[in-house]
């Protein structure tokens, strides 16, 4: 997997359009606006293209044709739960509703006081699940791997709720000190699994067909804490309503050999994998990594 470069598409412009948008049209004439916005990126974004492209005919199977209509659609889905997630923080919208599988995993996390780590992936909205992780009444920590730009972030923050703590990685390591006290203190911890930056430690794993690299990271993080690990996705259903998925948490023992080690870390990613694999056949149109995630 190419190593992802940290910044998401998109500026301020566009942040504060769409923000407008919801604040006085609503979300209907958001979603409607976004159909011109979501053609533009499927004409005139030619890298995106190809790598969504090669993602939907070469590892799902998609004819040619049908790969191409999958792109647009992908991007229009894409702007949705951008969207969806501004509606939501910001109090614009009142109208989703939720479906939840595997809440009572993540319930008794924190009834049995053991916190955990809850690992996610750029499929789906998985700030959407905002809502069942404020009903679990324990603090939350929220891994921010995404270096924005920061004028965005400033921006963003006045119309979203601080519901959670954000632990954001830097290039200094404060928030290594800062995951390690979340995860003592048996906190939850949530991050992604699928991307990693330039330097960080992988790992080899057959994805769809293909192998790719994925960041050894987070799921080392189980291993050298001990703590429960569930894999949560968030997914769009249908128009005004979500999914919420939690794996049941399974703890993994420390005490082994180092080579040991290796294979039980290779056990958690390949577990995550396939937790992965299973919401992707089922969301196709889900699938948010725009760049070439199977660079050799």
């Amino acid at each position: 997997m190419a190593e992802w470069k940290g910044k998401t598409r998109g500026g301020i412009v566009g942040y504060r359009i769409f923000i407008t948008v919801l604040k006085y049209l609503g979300l209907p004439f958001a979603y409607f606006l976004l159909r011109f916005v979501a053609f533009y990126f499927f004409a005139f974004n030619p890298v995106s293209f190809r790598n969504i492209y090669y993602f939907y005919h070469r590892r799902l199977g998609f004819g040619a044709y049908r790969s191409v209509l999958a792109i647009y659609r992908n991007y229009y889905v894409f702007g949705q739960v951008l969207l969806d997630k501004f509606a939501v923080m910001g109090g614009f919208s009142p109208r989703f509703s939720f479906n939840f599988d595997g809440e009572d995993h993540l319930k008794q996390l924190v009834n049995d006081k053991s916190g955990g780590l809850l690992i996610s992936a750029h499929i789906g909205n998985f700030e959407m699940a905002g809502h069942l992780l404020e009903r679990l009444d324990t603090k939350v920590n929220i891994i921010m791997l995404d270096a924005e730009h920061q004028k965005i972030k400033e921006y963003l923050s006045a119309f979203t709720r601080k519901s959670f703590h954000i632990i954001p990685v830097g290039e200094d390591n404060d928030h290594v000190y800062e995951i390690s006290k979340a995860l003592k203190d048996h906190e939850i911890i949530c991050m992604h699994g699928d991307r990693f930056m330039p330097g960080s430690k992988t790992m080899r794993c057959e994805f769809l067909g293909e192998k790719t690299s994925f960041p050894t990271g987070p799921f080392y993080l189980a291993m050298k804490f001990g703590v429960p690990v569930s894999f949560v996705f968030a997914m769009k259903d249908s128009k005004y309503r979500y999914h919420f998925y939690a794996t049941p948490p399974k703890r993994y023992d420390l005490q082994l050999s180092p080579a040991k080690r290796d294979d039980m870390l290779k056990n958690i990613i390949t577990g995550y994998i396939t937790a992965m694999e299973e919401k992707i056949e089922q969301y196709p149109y889900q699938w948010f990594n725009y760049y070439n995630f199977w660079k050799t």
